[in-house]
């Protein structure tokens, strides 16, 4: 199963407020959202559920045909996952892939990768460009630990999948790699060639054109590392 979490999006991305009016930020929120769903029913591969109880979101799920876990406390994305994974539990679903809805530049190749390094027990681990956050985390079986998520949140969780004595896979994946959090993050959306919603949306509001300060991390390239193996 393929969770997606989206909390309130009317209140979206609240680091943004000294680029952009809540107006634009939601319009934001919903332009990622719609890119990252458009590459989940791209790769096709398996069951979706979106977590929320957000208006838009609950459309789009319908337009995608895609499952609905209602999330009604909309408390942080960890305690959604936590929700949701126990629902897929009971349903009989051995692992689920947790991708958030602000890494517009993900792809359907992206997400085949993650689950053709997927080991048969253990877990996948796609970190932010600057390694600090959990872009995506796979999970077979799907409560192997528990998720934690947050800006620091790619340590801890490499520590508790290598912890349970399973296989852990790392992937950096470019596009999965570029979550969207500050004006910087902006401006690299804009300039990366392509024509995503969120992308146009960027350039609409003047970033790319011209990027005054630069990212302290670079790009990630793409490649796989294991990191423990059980036999």
């Amino acid at each position: 199963m393929i969770l997606v979490p989206v909390k309130n999006l009317t209140s979206a991305k609240q680091r943004l407020a000294t680029a952009l009016d809540q107006t634009a930020r939601t319009e934001l929120a919903h332009a990622m959202l719609t890119d990252v769903l458009d590459a989940i029913a791209a790769f096709a591969g398996d069951d979706v559920s979106l977590v929320t109880s957000d208006p838009f979101a609950l459309d789009l799920a319908k337009k995608f045909a895609f499952n609905i876990i209602r999330d009604d406390s909309n408390i942080s994305e960890t305690d959604a996952i936590e929700m949701a994974t126990r629902v897929c539990e009971a349903h009989g679903i051995d692992s689920v892939l947790v991708v958030p809805g602000d890494i517009p530049l993900i792809d359907e190749g992206e997400i085949r990768s993650i689950y053709e390094n997927a080991p048969a027990n253990g877990a996948v681990l796609v970190p932010s460009r600057d390694k600090r956050g959990t872009n995506a985390v796979l999970r077979r079986p799907a409560s192997l630990f528990p998720l934690r998520f947050g800006n620091d949140s790619f340590t801890p969780h490499l520590s508790a999948a290598i912890a349970t004595d399973t296989s852990c896979v790392v992937l950096s994946l470019s596009g999965i790699g570029l979550d969207i959090d500050t004006p910087d993050d902006l401006h690299e959306l804009a300039k990366i060639t392509g024509a995503k919603e969120s992308q146009v949306l960027a350039r609409r509001h003047g970033f790319g054109e011209e990027q005054k300060s630069r990212l302290a991390s670079p790009a990630l390239g793409s490649g796989a590392i294991p990191l423990t193996a059980k036999p």
